[in-house]
């Protein structure tokens, strides 16, 4: 009996221990509350966030509520630190909670629980009743007093949100917090923040000269604005693991983490890769494109180019004449600080534009370029040259043996400009080549190429002949 009392008497004591722990405090903070807010963007179509926000928070465990966050967060590398006081926060626990509440998602949770029906037509008999909903699929279906609806003309009215379902996207941390007012820092990857350079070159009428300015693209499809931000941009191809295949619904990680014109655009080499810093703060919407300033030249030295480039085939077999063909137009200038750039040019679209005879600015030709260190040259294709054409004609084909091939070729370039042009035959050679005989001088590019820069008169025609031995 004094056995079974002092058991009672400890089982008594046991609960009223459990009844007395306290509950764990909570806390939340929004984007009312940040205080300063900087975005990286990549080229891959990624940013880093990094969202400060200053808060009066609990001290010892506590549960906080993270607002505000993108919607296309990466919950695996989201990390917290406190400004205020280094060691003054740890994270226990870390859940991102993505279940948006939207009508969809809320007759989802009540399918088999009771709502409430408010008609807008007399025709069913009833203005307002309480309804089981039995199932969404295809559309809902109710049970109200044994009989069974299919829809209805009116409003579903719920009694309250579930405990599952969120207003925001949300990052929910549980803290050991020694600190009474805390200014946190939030760092994390998010997808849906994308951004592009792009071009714009005033070619001067003499096509000796140009103006550029380049401009930076944003499109933000992360789901979050990000207000008055800090924006650099990273140029390079920079490594992304493959995701992981995880299941929908929370994240959950314990962490065991301790707390230790416009003005242009200002560069840094970072890691290998560039790094563009935007001077002036800009708001970044959801759903939205904007443009901010890059880089700027004026007075850029440029050349014209004219070529017409052969094939690799030619060589191995016969080929019938070619005739008319229209030959390429090229724009290229040297990206150095001599030629007033020397900036390094995150790839993009370069449009050319050029003054007609009345001074109006029309559409020249676009080429996508890479990204190009300083002290390189940027090569555009405009198009094909209208009043540039060119034949070319196999004169003769001979297989000397199994391995050994003699072409010789002649190819006449016809100039109905009103200037003098120089005119670049760019022959692509396979394997090892010799040219036997030609009418004028050629470069040797490199292993595999050839280049005759042939002047050619205005309203004339210069014809070239080579005879080439090419042995595979």
């Amino acid at each position: 009996m004094r056995k079974v009392l002092v058991i009672a008497a400890m089982a008594a004591l046991t609960v009223g221990g459990f009844a007395q722990e306290p509950a764990m405090q909570s806390a939340q903070t929004d984007v009312t509350q940040q205080t300063d807010i900087a975005v990286t963007a990549y080229n891959s179509g990624i940013a880093l966030v990094r969202d400060v926000r200053k808060l009066d928070l609990p001290q010892g465990e506590v549960e906080l509520k993270f607002m505000d966050v993108a919607q296309q967060i990466r919950p695996e590398t989201v990390g917290l630190r406190s400004l205020a006081q280094a060691g003054s926060v740890v994270i226990l626990e870390q859940n991102y909670e993505y279940d948006l509440i939207s009508p969809e998602k809320l007759m989802e949770k009540y399918i088999g629980k009771e709502v409430k029906l408010i008609n807008f037509s007399n025709e069913i008999g009833f203005y307002e009743k309480t309804a089981e909903l039995l199932s969404i699929n295809q559309g809902p279906v109710y049970r109200v007093e044994g009989q069974i609806f299919l829809g209805h003309p009116g409003n579903v009215v719920v009694p309250e949100i579930p405990d599952n379902l969120i207003a925001k996207p949300s990052l929910i941390w549980h803290l050991n917090n020694t600190l009474g007012v805390q200014q946190l820092e939030a760092t994390y990857i998010t997808n849906g923040v994308s951004w592009r350079a792009d071009y714009v070159l005033t070619l001067a009428r003499t096509d000796t000269a140009l103006d550029i300015a380049g401009w930076v693209t944003m499109d933000n499809q992360s789901g979050a604005t990000y207000e008055n931000a800090r924006l650099k941009l990273v140029a390079g191809d920079v490594n992304i693991a493959p995701p992981q295949v995880a299941a929908k619904g929370m994240r959950e990680r314990t962490l065991a983490m301790s707390a230790p014109a416009p003005e242009m655009a200002r560069e840094e080499t970072f890691a290998e890769y560039h790094l563009y810093t935007i001077p002036r703060r800009t708001t970044i919407k959801q759903n939205q494109s904007k443009q901010v300033a890059l880089l700027s030249g004026a007075g850029v030295q440029c050349e014209k180019r004219y070529e017409f480039r052969g094939m690799v085939d030619f060589y191995s077999n016969r080929f019938p004449p070619m005739k008319d063909q229209h030959v390429d137009v090229f724009l290229k200038f040297q990206n150095t600080e001599a030629n007033h750039l020397g900036i390094p040019v995150p790839a993009g679209i370069m449009r050319i534009y050029q003054e007609d005879s009345e001074g109006m600015l029309q559409f020249a030709g676009e080429d996508r370029v890479d990204h190009t260190p300083k002290d390189e040259e940027i090569r555009l294709r405009m198009g094909k040259a209208f009043d540039v054409v060119a034949d070319r004609v196999q004169k003769d084909f001979a297989k000397i043996s199994d391995r050994v091939c003699e072409a010789e070729f002649e190819i006449t370039v016809r100039n109905h400009k009103e200037q003098d042009v120089v005119v670049d035959i760019v022959e692509p050679m396979p394997a090892d080549w010799k040219i036997l005989s030609k009418t004028h001088d050629f470069v040797k590019k490199d292993a595999h190429t050839a280049v005759f820069s042939v002047p050619v008169p205005k309203d004339g025609k210069v014809a070239v002949t080579y005879r080439v031995q090419v042995q595979y």
